[in-house]
């Protein structure tokens, strides 16, 4: 019911949003008498503000045109290398002929995106770094709203299967880095493989600010998932899809819940950002409004995650603590980390990340046990955030160099 409320809401405040934005262009404009009159900036940004607050946010693209190589620019290409219900593989591809390809001998990488509530696009700024000296795929996860019920259901197990299949598809020679969420079932897929042998274990793993062992410094994202009992969850936030979208009928965490838990994690700063906002429209200081539009472009636009995930996630991850106590079993196959022995660990964590704690993430590092010593790299971004470590420029400056540098050494 509560996501149908939604729905409705959504559908009264368009219009309404749609005449603030108008609105806020007739006292902008140029060519409009209400530009010129007193105290326009201000009704122009009021309406703006207005109009952003209340907006609907479509999932952006990905906008990476081009890079710029040692020998010059390149165009970029997204292609759709596998179409999955649930998940796209997007290639990067450079404009280059086969043999040009060849010649940069550039390795090749698997970037394992979130399905946590944000799109892949988040990581828009982890693919413009790693394109420079990689050949870069990435998991465009689906909005499971926009997936028909004849799909089936979509469980934890099924993204490991998903993640599985990738590897092996651009395999052996490829490099997998996980950011947040994925650095577990990454960990699980690599892990299974490397049971039963597989020869399309990739060269390395990099596994960056995700909740491996959540036990340790706990976050309030970690505090919620144990103060909750399991059918809390079942009973509060699973919700069936409205009938306007193709996924009608299927059970998911919509995505205005997992904002409205974004927003409600560091409410003061948002609206410090906001009014902050105003004022630079006020001011004329475009620039830094429009760095603001982008981000939040961003941060607002969600997709609803598949129920049957997204409980799997908070029971075995968050609750059961599965992975780091050794009792999870895929498929019936037990997920044994201690198994990989041939393919180099680098794990990565944000100093002030309020996300993943402090020694989540490197927790990996005692799990994987045999791996040996000189084939495993940690490195803690100072003074980085949880998205510090994959987007802005401690990214740019701190975190893609080093990884690249693993990367190299390891290939």
């Amino acid at each position: 019911m509560l996501y149908h409320l939604h729905e409705m809401q959504r559908s009264f405040l368009t219009p309404l949003m749609q005449w603030a934005d108008a609105s806020s262009k007739m006292f902008t404009n140029p060519v409009s008498p209400l530009a010129h009159t007193p105290f326009s900036q201000r009704i122009a940004a009021g309406y703006e503000l207005m109009y952003r607050l209340g907006k609907d946010y479509e999932k952006p693209a990905f906008d990476i045109n081009y890079v710029e190589l040692q020998d010059g620019t390149v165009g970029i290409v997204e292609e759709v290398t596998v179409n999955k219900p649930f998940c796209r593989l997007l290639h990067f591809k450079k404009a280059l002929s086969d043999k040009q390809i060849k010649a940069l001998k550039q390795p090749t990488v698997l970037l394992v995106a979130p399905l946590s509530g944000h799109h892949s696009t988040l990581l828009r700024d982890t693919v413009r770094g790693l394109l420079l000296d990689h050949d870069v795929y990435i998991t465009d996860w689906t909005d499971a709203r926009m997936v028909p019920m004849s799909a089936g259901a979509f469980h934890l197990d099924d993204y490991i299967y998903y993640v599985q299949e990738f590897i092996r598809l651009l395999g052996p020679d490829l490099h997998v880095i996980s950011v947040c969420q994925p650095t577990v079932p990454v960990l699980a897929a690599i892990s299974l493989m490397a049971t039963d042998k597989d020869p399309k274990l990739p060269k390395t793993m990099t596994m960056m600010g995700g909740p491996i062992d959540p036990r340790r410094s706990p976050t309030a994202v970690n505090n919620l998932a144990v103060e909750k009992k399991f059918s809390w969850f079942e009973n509060t936030v699973i919700y069936s899809v409205p009938p306007n979208y193709p996924g009608f009928g299927r059970k998911v965490y919509p995505g205005f819940l997992q904002h409205a838990g974004f927003i409600a994690m560091n409410p003061g700063r948002h609206a410090q950002s906001h009014r902050e906002f105003y004022m630079h429209l006020v001011e004329g200081d475009q620039e830094t409004a429009e760095s603001h539009r982008k981000f939040y472009d961003e941060y607002n636009a969600v997709l609803d995650m598949p129920a049957e995930y997204y409980l799997d996630t908070i029971r075995t991850v968050f609750q059961e603590h599965a992975l780091p106590k050794g009792t999870w079993k895929v498929g019936g196959k037990p997920v044994r980390p201690q198994d990989i022995t041939t393919v180099a660990l680098f794990t990565v964590e944000g100093e002030l990340d309020d996300i993943s704690g402090a020694g989540q993430t490197q927790a990996a590092h005692d799990l994987c046990c045999n791996i040996p010593a000189n084939m495993q790299q940690d490195f803690v971004a100072p003074q980085a955030g949880h998205y510090g470590i994959f987007s802005g420029r401690r990214w740019r400056e701190q975190v893609c160099p080093k990884i690249t540098e693993f990367i190299k050494n390891h290939g």
